[in-house]
């Protein structure tokens, strides 16, 4: 068992708080306490419960059919989530069958709990959507969990309701968990698929505030699970890690939740004209090409063959020279012609880290 840095936030370390135009970022416009309107001075600074606090806990449960607060454990951001999860689930030796590209501590941490991974790849020339008769046939006997997020992170592709349907008969056929990251689920741009806990035993649904609400700070995630060996697990591996969760994140959750419709209208209308401006960017462009994203606030271009200049190159010199922030594909382990592109920040700063990238480009 060995951990390592995760490129991705080695790569935030270095340039996020320098720069000025975040068009890499995967969440909609982190919001401000005055955003919210809320009263935080009765929060009790104290131990929270255990598994989350009981009102929030009934409030996410609401949102899964068929599940109660019991089946909800509330979690420091889906980071932990992810790590409790596999914690509890993988032994060394065992094998774990994750989507790729994806959030990388969905394979950073199995790889470090000394588990084999199995990358599913999600390819340009496909879509990025998951080829489901190839997950069958990347499980073994020593399968013990498949990871699939969906809409994608930092593809921003999708998949149908069958598609999902039939990964969790996969599951189901081999006995094995299927984790399913439903992290930008309200901010698909049709119909969103069913959440994945409600459908099987055999599934854990993740998710968080950071990402569609624009409330990372609060560091506030769940999972929802049918299955109480997993929330009794997860609750093992969370007292040796952070306890109960932080009382004003709970409390900020709760808020915001109770006004669910309120804060999704704002984001959705934010994402919404943001995802006009880029895709009207790419259409300009001779020389970086994209799978058009299905849902959330991410897309994931590359660089054509006939570019030239060092990808890497370029990334530093928007971060350095133009103050704008995209994400390298090596930070995902792919092609370094790939680029993580983020359409969730203000409406000023999309348009000026678009117009930072063509420059820089047509400098190189």
């Amino acid at each position: 068992m060995w951990f390592e840095r995760m490129t991705l936030e080695v790569w935030f370390d270095a340039y996020q708080y320098h720069i000025e135009n975040d068009v890499g970022e995967s969440a909609v416009k982190y919001l401000t306490v005055d955003d919210l309107n809320i009263d935080l001075g009765s929060v009790a600074l104290r131990y929270g419960h255990h598994t989350g606090e009981p009102r929030l806990k009934e409030c996410l449960a609401a949102q899964y059919p068929g599940l109660n607060a019991d089946q909800i454990v509330v979690t420091s951001g889906a980071s932990e989530a992810i790590f409790a999860l596999n914690s509890a689930l993988v032994k060394p030796g065992e094998h774990v069958v994750v989507e790729h590209p994806n959030y990388p501590s969905l394979y950073d941490i199995p790889r470090s709990l000394g588990c084999e991974v199995s990358f599913l790849p999600l390819t340009y020339e496909n879509n990025y959507k998951p080829d489901l008769d190839q997950l069958r046939s990347l499980i073994t006997p020593k399968t013990k969990l498949i990871s699939l997020t969906h809409p994608n992170n930092p593809a921003g592709s999708m998949i149908s309701e069958a598609e999902l349907r039939e990964a969790i008969k996969i599951a189901e056929e081999n006995d094995v968990y299927l984790m399913f990251d439903e992290t930008y689920r309200e901010l698909g741009f049709s119909d969103p698929l069913p959440q994945a806990a409600s459908l099987s035993p055999k599934v854990i649904s993740v998710s968080t505030m950071s990402k569609c609400y624009g409330l990372p700070g609060i560091r506030i995630g769940w999972i929802a699970t049918q299955d109480q060996f997993i929330l009794d697990a997860m609750l093992t591996v969370r007292e040796q890690i952070t306890i109960t969760n932080n009382s004003v994140g709970e409390a900020i959750a709760l808020h915001v939740l109770e006004r669910k419709d309120e804060f999704l209208k704002r984001s959705r209308a934010h994402i919404g004209k943001n995802f006009e401006t880029t895709k009207r960017w790419m259409a300009e462009q001779k020389d970086i090409e994209w799978i058009e994203p299905e849902a959330g606030v991410v897309g994931f271009p590359r660089l054509k063959d006939s570019v030239k200049a060092d990808p890497e190159r370029l990334y530093r010199k928007l971060a350095e020279d133009y103050k704008t922030f995209v994400i390298p594909g090596r930070c995902f382990e792919v092609d370094n012609r790939y680029f993580r592109l983020g359409f969730g920040a203000t409406q000023e700063e999309i348009e000026r880290g678009l117009a930072n990238i063509t420059k820089a480009l047509g400098e190189l």
